[in-house]
């Protein structure tokens, strides 16, 4: 079973082919490819490969499914006895992507 450990959005992500990721949000549109460079470890089920700190030649091709928000967050602050509360909302951005190739060599 070959998967792969990659690096997007400053977090990092185990993925192997045909998985569904939502990842921080990307520029390009649905429907375009993507290759994630980034490569941090590569295992074909046997062989483990480890970058320093990424592995050269290797990649994983992904196509862009959707673009969207998060749920809504709500941020609340209090303070007590003094009146003090805040209240705020956040919608985190995504993209939601499928792997469809991993390719090392």
């Amino acid at each position: 079973m070959h998967f792969a450990i990659i690096l997007t959005g400053g977090k990092q992500y185990l993925v192997k082919e045909g998985d569904l990721l939502k990842v921080e949000k990307l520029n390009p549109k649905e429907g375009e490819d993507l290759v994630f460079d980034k490569v941090l470890l590569f295992s074909d089920g046997e062989a483990v490969k480890l970058g320093k700190p990424y592995l050269e030649g290797a990649s994983v091709r992904a196509s862009i499914l959707e673009q969207g928000k998060d749920k809504k967050k709500i941020v609340f602050r209090f303070k007590s006895k003094t009146r003090y509360k805040k209240k705020k909302g956040h919608r985190q951005p995504f993209t939601k992507v499928k792997i469809e190739k991993i390719i090392f060599g």
